[in-house]
């Protein structure tokens, strides 16, 4: 019961902090606030770090490296997928993915079991997946075979992300998140330099990457990103209507929140099964969904409604598998 609730108190969260990262990505182009995110988790890990202890075995450090590099992995993806579209489509496929990855892992290879109403549960987990995730308003277009593989690499590397984390060791504590954190705050800076570079070889300052490049799409570090308004264009009025310090702060708590994400999934997994903590996990579009209709006065469709529903009774179907 205790992993079914951090789970699904780890997607809202993982939400938020999408939701947070899709508003600093109005002012701010996408790569850099995933970098920002990444380096201001990194200094919350380091500081709470020392007060939770953590043994820095050569193979977590592995497994944390890995982690970052899938995180990485995924983000290229989600991004190439948004330059594809339709998002109605291969978002909510992104999160079932990133569901049925782990799961089949915990099943096939892991040797976890479940009761009757565990296996129902994961059913009702998928459906709800999809529903939360599905995007009012957007055009029925129909998805190439390269959206399709895209969409699909993005939730395997979501996945493999879970993977990765759930084969760490208890003792190791934080320090898998912390290199992970490090390693992608390194990736992403560095893709930020090389496109400053590119940018100063075309005559524009290096400082011209800073700012939006027109689409919106914010994104957490573990590869989870605010799908929900990817094919808004963020025009002159949008960028214009935010600062650029408030979307650096947007960035900075993006990346603070995400950071409680994962050590929330962290204890998760730590406490229960790969199998229901990624199937729960992947509802994270209920946290965003939530918040920009609280926030922004977004309308939540009524397939989002029992999209949430179903999350609530798969929560508690596995929580007593």
């Amino acid at each position: 019961m205790l992993a079914a609730i951090l789970a699904l108190t780890g997607a809202l969260v993982y939400g938020a902090a999408d939701f947070l990262g899709g508003l600093a990505a109005k002012r701010l182009r996408s790569i850099l606030v995933t970098a920002v995110s990444a380096t201001s988790g990194l200094v919350l890990l380091c500081v709470v770090m020392p007060f939770t202890g953590g043994v820095w075995h050569p193979i977590d450090v592995a497994w944390g490296v890995l982690a970052g590099v899938f995180g990485v992995i995924a983000l290229a993806l989600l991004y190439a997928c948004l330059a594809v579209g339709p998002m109605s489509i291969l978002s909510p496929l992104t999160a079932v993915v990133s569901a049925i990855a782990p799961m089949l892992w915990g099943l096939l290879v892991g040797g976890e079991t479940l009761s009757a109403i565990g296996y129902a549960g994961l059913g009702v987990a998928l459906v709800a997946v999809v529903l939360v995730g599905f995007i009012p308003g957007a055009g029925s277009v129909r998805p190439t075979v390269r959206g399709l593989l895209m969409a699909i690499g993005a939730g395997a590397a979501i996945g493999a992300f879970l993977i990765v984390i759930d084969q760490t060791s208890v003792d190791s504590g934080l320090v898998p998140l912390v290199v992970s954190r490090a390693t992608n705050a390194a990736i992403t800076f560095g893709i930020v330099g090389v496109i400053a570079l590119v940018a100063v070889r075309r005559g524009r300052r290096a400082a011209s990457v800073i700012d939006n490049d027109g689409v919106v799409i914010g994104a957490s570090v573990s590869g989870r990103a605010d799908l929900a308004h990817a094919e808004a264009v963020g025009g002159a009025e949008d960028r214009a209507a935010m600062s650029r310090s408030r979307a650096w702060a947007f960035a900075i708590a993006c990346g603070v929140v995400d950071a409680v994400a994962n050590t929330v999934l962290l204890l998760a997994l730590r406490a229960g099964d790969l199998t229901i903590v990624s199937a729960l996990t992947a509802m994270y579009p209920a946290g965003t969904i939530l918040l920009a209709a609280v926030v922004l006065r977004e309308r939540i469709a009524a397939v989002q409604w029992v999209g949430l529903a179903l999350a609530l009774a798969a929560g508690g179907m596995l929580a007593v598998a």
